[in-house]
């Protein structure tokens, strides 16, 4: 039983590592710490792994855990970087935050959220994910992802260069249900 369960998880993060890891690059806005931050998520995962593959939606259930893992980070003491005196060899880039470089500006303006509702707009908007799944990765109400998600789009819109690279100021009020007729 329990080589067929460790078969399931195993295939489980094949199928969906790169998605996880997008998300948690737009959470972190570094390849390195969403790399970690998956890597955390999915290790908790595989503890639980038979209560997670018993869930309705496995993904959800490891998604939630990759927001948990992600606050978690900003309640524990940083330890700092320090710098070296060559850098390291510079690793081949993956395809599941590669895409984002091209982005330049959304990285920076999605930095500039508090962290709720940064993983509300990631979430809601860039994993297309409904208001009521939303609020059970995060442990909230659908009203509080709407109140967050509102605020948050609000400050992305006034964020300089994010609706020029989005393709005009017209593309930020489309996308987001506003109109185009200001």
């Amino acid at each position: 039983m329990q080589v067929e369960l460790e078969d399931r998880f195993q295939e489980f993060v094949r199928a969906r590592w790169s998605r996880l890891v997008r998300t948690a690059y737009l959470l972190t806005g570094d390849a390195h710490h969403a790399e970690d931050l998956t890597q955390t998520a999915l290790a908790k995962a595989y503890r639980s792994w038979r209560r997670v593959a018993r869930s309705d939606n496995p993904e959800a259930y490891v998604r939630r855990m990759l927001v948990s893992c992600n606050s978690d980070r900003f309640r524990k003491r940083r330890v700092p970087e320090s710098l070296t005196a060559a850098p390291p060899e510079t690793a081949g880039r993956d395809e599941a935050y590669a895409w984002a470089d091209e982005r330049s500006a959304l990285l920076p303006a999605l930095a500039q959220l508090p962290p709720r509702q940064r993983a509300v707009v990631v979430l809601r908007y860039w994993e297309d994910l409904s208001e009521a799944e939303v609020a059970d990765a995060l442990g909230c109400s659908p009203g509080t992802v709407k109140s967050q998600a509102s605020k948050g789009l609000a400050k992305l819109r006034t964020y300089p260069g994010l609706a020029r690279a989005m393709g005009g100021p017209e593309h930020c009020h489309a996308s987001t249900g506003g109109s185009t007729d200001e």
